[in-house]
Formats: structure tokens, sequence, C-alpha cells
């Protein structure tokens, strides 16, 4: 048990972190292990792999996670702004290195090999863009005559612009979505909505017009004709775990759900555990998003509540897309679940991302408000 009159880096640590927060984030870790289990050995037999390749790689990656999820809780928020600032730097060169040098699996080049391990950088440049733009809102809110939403706009052109030359339509997706929320929470005019909201209009009729792979999704998804197969499955899947679903290791559409270790392992916890299941996943993934925000409304510090929101805001529209992606409400797309699908570069950039999360919710009593209470503690002063 650690004492509140302990002062060591440890139990500060304890005592400041949200372990709401922390909980959550667990779980979800502990699910991911669960599902990998489920959805796994299928997918490792089929291409002439160990039953449990995929379980064992999961296991080995959420060490780092852990380590990374953990560590950087510690951080402050200037450190949290260092820290994101050499990622981000890390992930634009490794995301121009993957156009020259990366493997092209698909028609896309999304990944590199560093030291016999796969990464894919775009993992690693979302949180720490998020970050970074958070920052720069932050500091033109601080001082106008900063540019700080026009470098923001800067960046956000060159990561779209290394995204889509990639290309993937999807992070694209992501991180536009993610970068206008935290505009719009910035303060933006109503007018720049409006321009940003045509340009996204005009973007995605380019891209369908652009990208025949793009427009045969959104023509399969409109229509329901051509290869859905993957998507077919995965309602198959939902529909025959019903409520409780068939047991685990019991589950048989997973035995010829090609990606069910990865886009549609909701489908496999559907099947296996029931829609009871998928109702916590998805109650998990809406607590940490709505506490994000709660806790990012009472922060007083421009950059922590526009970090917070940020990153809770890419974390939501992530999970989203891929639970989406299952119940065919959205057209196909290469999106993993948080912390559940099988992914080392997934896994160990949401645990930084969350990480993130971890150390600017940290209880900080001298600068975190009660909404409409403000007034309090400068009255009392001049009282006193």
């Amino acid at each position: 048990m650690i004492s509140r009159t302990d002062r060591s880096l440890v139990a500060t640590w304890w005592w400041t972190v949200d372990r709401w927060f922390l909980a959550a984030f667990l779980m979800l870790m502990g699910l991911g292990v669960v599902l990998s289990f489920a959805a796994s050995p299928a997918v490792a037999e089929r291409i002439g792999l160990d039953s449990f390749h995929f379980v064992t790689r999961q296991v080995f990656f959420m060490v780092p996670a852990l380590v990374a999820l953990i560590g950087i809780s510690f951080l402050n928020a200037r450190h949290v702004r260092r820290f994101a600032l050499l990622m981000l730097a890390g992930a634009l060169v490794m995301m121009v290195a993957a156009l020259f040098i990366g493997m092209e699996v698909k028609g896309s080049r999304r990944w590199l090999y560093v030291f016999g391990v796969s990464i894919q950088p775009s993992e690693y440049l979302k949180p720490a863009f998020v970050v970074i733009c958070a920052w720069l809102f932050a500091e033109h809110a601080r001082q106008p005559e900063i540019p700080g939403n026009l470098f923001a706009m800067i960046l956000l052109g060159l990561v779209v612009s290394l995204l889509v030359a990639q290309p993937d339509l999807g992070q694209t997706m992501l991180v536009l979505g993610t970068w206008g929320a935290m505009f719009f929470i910035a303060g933006m005019p109503w007018l720049w909505i409006l321009l940003l909201g045509a340009v996204g209009i005009g973007g995605a009729f380019a891209a369908y017009a652009t990208f025949p792979h793009v427009a045969d999704r959104i023509d399969r998804f409109v229509t329901g004709e051509g290869d859905t197969y993957q998507v077919d499955m995965s309602l198959e899947a939902l529909t025959r775990g019903g409520w409780l679903g068939k047991g685990p290791g019991e589950g048989s559409v997973k035995r010829i759900l090609p990606d069910s270790h990865t886009d549609f392992v909701f489908a496999v916890a559907g099947e296996e555990f029931g829609l009871i299941m998928c109702l916590v996943i998805v109650s998990l993934f809406a607590f940490i998003v709505l506490r994000g925000l709660y806790l990012a409304r009472r922060e007083t510090d421009d950059f922590t509540r526009y970090a917070l929101s940020g990153l809770v805001i890419l974390f939501g529209f992530q999970s989203i897309i891929n639970m989406a992606v299952n119940v065919r409400m959205m057209p196909a797309k290469g999106m993993t679940l948080p912390f559940i699908s099988y992914g080392g570069s997934s896994l160990i950039a949401m645990a930084i991302s969350m990480g993130f999360v971890l150390a600017l919710s940290r209880r900080k009593p001298q600068r975190r408000v009660t909404p409409g209470m403000s007034g309090l503690g400068t009255r009392a002063a001049a009282a006193g």
C-alpha cells in the first residue's frame, strides 16, 4: 500500500494518475490478448504457421506497450511536447523512406523493416501530430501574433500528402477528422468550418475519381455487389453469436474470415462471446472518449485541453471506423481496433498515445478548476 505522505516519484504518480483511465486501458489490452487466442489460431493455421504464432507475437509486443503506457504517463506537459516533437520528426522521416524502400503490400508502401521487425510509421505519426497541433493551437490562442494555426495547417498538408502518397486514405480520413475537431475546439470561425468542409467533400470526390480501389470499395458498399465476402462473413459471425455467443473457441466463421485477427476481430468477439461482449467493448471505448473530453473541459491550460481532446477523439474515431466496418455501416478500410486488433505498430503506438493521455490528465489541483468556480480563488486571495 502506498501512503499519501510518501513523496517518492512512484507514489506521486499513483496518487495523481487517473486510475479510471488506467483501468480501462489495461482492460482493453487484456481483451486484446483474449481475443487474439480466439481469432488468430485459425488464420495462422490457414497460412501454414504455428497455431499460436500471432498470439505469441501479440503478447511479445504487449511488453513494450505496457512499458510505454506507464513510462510516458510519468511525463509532465513540457516533456510530452518534446517527446511528441521527436516522435513526429522520426515518423515523418520514416514515412518518406517507406515511399522509396518500404515493403509494398497490396499496392501500398506503408511499412519499413527495421532490425527484422516491420514498422508502420503512420501509426506513430498520429499521436505526435495531435500533440504538436495542440501546442500550435495553444500558442496562437496565447499570443495571436504567433501564426500557430497557419503552421498547424502546413503540418496537416505535409502529413496528408505523405499518407495519400502511400496511399492510405483511411488514415488520411482519420487524421483530417481529428484535426478538424481540434481546430473547432480551438475556436475556429464558422467561415473556416465551411471552407474545410468544402475541401473535405472535394477531397472525397477526388479520391473516388483518382483511386480505383477507393471507388471499388464505395461502390460495393452502396450497391452491395461485387466482392463483399469479409463484411458478409463479419455480419454472419455477429448473427450466429447472438447475445451470449457460441463460447470460447467454438466460433466457425472465424476459420474462413481472412482478417479475423486484425480488421474483423470485433466480429470474432461477437460470434464467440456474444453481443453482450461487443457492448462491453463499445462501452469501454465510449467511457475513455467521454472521460477524456470531460477532463479536457475542466482544464485551464489550452495545450492540455486541446491535446487531451485530440488524443481521445483520435482514439474514438479509429474505434468507430473499425466497428462500423464490421457491421457494414462504412466501406471496408484497413483500420485496427485500438489495443485489441493484432499488430505491433498499432499496439505500441496506441500505448504511447494513451500514455500521453495519462500524463496530461494527471491531477493538477493548482491548474484544474470546476466550471463556474474559477473566480473563487482570486476572491479568496483578495480577502486574505
